[in-house]
C-alpha cells in the first residue's frame, strides 16, 4: 500500500526545475528565461519552469519506470482501478484509446445516442461499427437521462460477437445509470464495459455521490480531471481493471492518440490533483454537497425546477450537478445563459430549456449566492421554445469510417435531404453529434439545427456556419 501522503510527480519537477543547468533542450524560453512582459503579465514567471520536456530525472510517459510510475500507481490506488494511465490529450483520447483497444474493422460496438463525439472519433479511427440504442428519456425534461441493463441485454442478444459497450455515466447533467446492473449484464457475454464518466472523478471520495463506476464493476473508465478536481484543463485520467482489455494494446493505442511531447504541466496537475483528493477529498466534497444543497432549496421556492432523478428510480443523481428549468421563466437557455453571463453567473452548459452548472470544489458560498439571485432575477423574454431539440436515432446508412475516407461534395441544404453527410455537427456543448457521417440527413434533423441556430446555440463542424449548405457522400 503506498502513501497518498507523496506526490512523486510534482517533487521531481520541483527539483529539476531548481538545477542551475545550461539548457539545450526544448522548450524554447528555457524555464523561462526568454518570455516576453506579455508572457510575465498573463502567466506570471514560476509556471514556466516547470514547463519542462522528458528529462531524464523525469520519466517517459509512454514508458514509464520511476516517478510517472508511481504517480500513476498512487492514482489508480486512490480512485479504485488495477491500472491508471494519465492523460494529456483530455478524455477523448482515452475513449478513442478505449475504442481501439477493443474493437477492430467491422466489430459491433453498442453504444448511446448521447455518447461524446471523441466515440464516433473512436469508430472511425478502429473501424468498428457501431449498435445506437436510445437512452431513456424524460419528456417532461426534454433530456436523455441514461441507459438501462435491459435494454442493453437486448442488444447484446440481437448483435451476436458484439465486442464492447459504451455507456455514458454520468452525463452532462450529473444523470448515473446503474453501471453495476450494466456491469453484471456485460460480463455475462464476456464483453468489456467501457464507461465514459468524463464528469464523475469525484465520486470515489464521498458517500453522498454515486457509487463511482470501478467500484461498480467497469472494466475501462475515463475521467476528465479538470471537469471538477483541480487539475488543468486537458489534464484526464483513464483506469483499467480485470483481463477483458488488452492492456498492452490500450497502451499501444494511446501512443498513437497522445501528443509525442506531453506537458509535464498537465502530467504534474494530475498528480497534485489526485494527491489532494487522496488527502481532504472527503472534507472538499463535503463542502461541495452542502453549497449545492444549500442552492437547491434556495431554489425550492422559486418557480425554477432543479432535476433529481435520484428518488427511487433507475438512475441516480450527482448533486453536486444543478441543472436548471428555465422555460419556467418563459425564455430560453441560451437567451438565459446570456443575461446571466452578462451579469457576472456562467453556466456550464446552456440547452434550449435548460441551464446546467457545475458545482465544485473550488465555488465558494458567495458564488451560490450570486448564482441564486441571478437565476430569481431571469427576466422572460417571451421565447420560451414550443418544441425540443431532438437527437434521431442514427439511421442506417455507412459505418462512421467509410463514410470519413469517401469522396464527397457540398450540397445545398434545400437538396440535402435523403443525402448521406460527410459532417459530424454537434450542437456545443455537449459534443453529442446531430449529425454523423455516413448518416442520411433528414428535414426532422435540419429543422433541429436550424431552430438551435436561431435560439442562440453553437454549431460545431458546419463546414458552412450559415447552415445553406453541407458536405455529403457522392452518390
Amino acid at each position: 500500500m503506498r502513501s497518498q501522503t507523496q506526490a512523486p510527480l510534482v517533487n521531481a519537477l520541483c527539483s529539476s526545475a531548481a538545477r542551475q543547468c545550461a539548457a539545450f533542450y526544448t522548450p524554447g524560453h528555457k524555464g523561462g528565461h526568454g518570455i516576453s512582459q506579455l508572457h510575465r503579465a498573463v502567466f506570471g514567471d514560476d509556471i514556466f519552469r516547470v514547463d519542462v520536456p522528458e528529462l531524464p530525472e523525469l520519466d517517459d510517459l509512454f514508458a514509464p519506470e520511476s516517478v510517472i510510475l508511481e504517480a500513476q500507481c498512487l492514482a489508480a490506488q486512490a480512485f479504485g482501478a488495477e491500472q491508471t494511465w494519465f492523460l494529456v490529450n483530455g478524455s477523448t483520447c482515452g475513449i478513442e484509446a478505449a475504442l481501439l483497444a477493443t474493437c477492430g474493422p467491422g466489430d459491433r460496438v453498442i453504444v448511446p445516442r448521447n455518447a461524446h463525439q471523441s466515440v464516433l472519433s473512436g469508430l472511425i479511427l478502429s473501424g468498428a461499427m457501431p449498435v445506437w440504442i436510445a437512452p431513456v428519456y424524460s419528456s417532461d425534461w426534454q433530456l436523455f437521462l441514461g441507459m438501462r441493463a435491459d435494454e442493453i441485454a437486448a442488444a447484446l442478444q440481437r448483435y451476436p460477437g458484439v465486442k464492447a459497450v459504451v455507456v455514458v455515466s454520468p452525463t452532462y447533467e450529473g444523470v448515473c445509470s446503474d453501471i453495476e446492473a450494466i456491469a453484471n449484464v456485460v460480463h455475462g457475454y464476456g464483453v468489456p464495459l467501457i464507461v465514459d464518466a468524463a464528469h464523475g472523478p469525484h465520486f470515489a471520495f464521498h458517500e453522498g455521490l454515486p457509487p463511482s463506476a470501478l467500484s461498480s464493476g467497469a472494466d475501462v473508465v475515463i475521467h476528465s480531471a479538470h471537469k471538477v478536481l483541480a487539475a488543468f484543463t486537458q489534464a484526464a485520467l483513464l483506469h483499467v481493471q480485470g483481463d477483458r482489455c488488452d492492456r498492452a494494446r490500450l497502451s499501444q493505442a494511446l501512443r498513437m492518440t497522445q501528443s509525442s511531447s506531453p506537458s509535464y504541466l498537465l502530467l504534474g496537475s494530475l498528480d497534485a490533483a489526485r494527491h489532494q483528493m487522496a488527502n481532504q477529498g472527503q472534507g472538499l466534497m463535503e463542502q461541495t454537497l452542502t453549497l449545492a444543497q444549500l442552492a437547491r432549496q434556495q431554489l425550492h421556492a422559486s418557480p425554477l425546477p432543479v432535476l433529481d432523478v435520484g428518488d427511487g428510480g433507475v438512475f441516480q443523481q450527482d448533486l453536486t450537478r444543478l441543472t436548471v428549468d428555465v422555460s419556467a421563466m418563459d425564455t430560453t437557455g441560451f437567451a438565459a445563459d446570456t443575461w446571466l453571463h452578462e451579469r457576472g453567473v456562467t453556466a456550464e452548459l446552456p440547452t434550449l430549456h435548460q441551464l446546467t452548472f457545475i458545482v465544485s470544489l473550488g465555488n465558494s458560498a458567495a458564488d451560490i449566492e450570486r448564482l441564486v439571485q441571478g437565476l430569481r432575477q431571469l427576466p422572460a423574454t417571451g421565447r420560451a421554445a414550443k418544441s425540443q431539440l431532438w437527437l434521431d436515432m442514427p439511421m442506417a446508412g455507412v459505418s462512421p469510417r467509410d463514410a470519413f475516407f469517401a469522396p464527397t461534395e457540398v450540397c445545398a441544404i434545400e437538396h440535402a435531404i435523403g443525402r448521406l453527410s460527410a459532417d459530424t455537427v454537434c450542437i456545443y456543448p455537449p459534443g453529442i453529434p446531430n449529425l454523423m457521417p455516413g448518416e442520411p440527413i433528414t428535414d426532422q434533423l435540419l429543422s433541429t439545427l436550424t431552430m438551435a441556430q436561431v435560439s442562440g446555440a453553437h454549431l460545431s463542424g458546419l463546414a458552412d456556419p450559415t447552415l445553406q449548405s453541407l458536405r455529403v457522400l457522392i452518390d
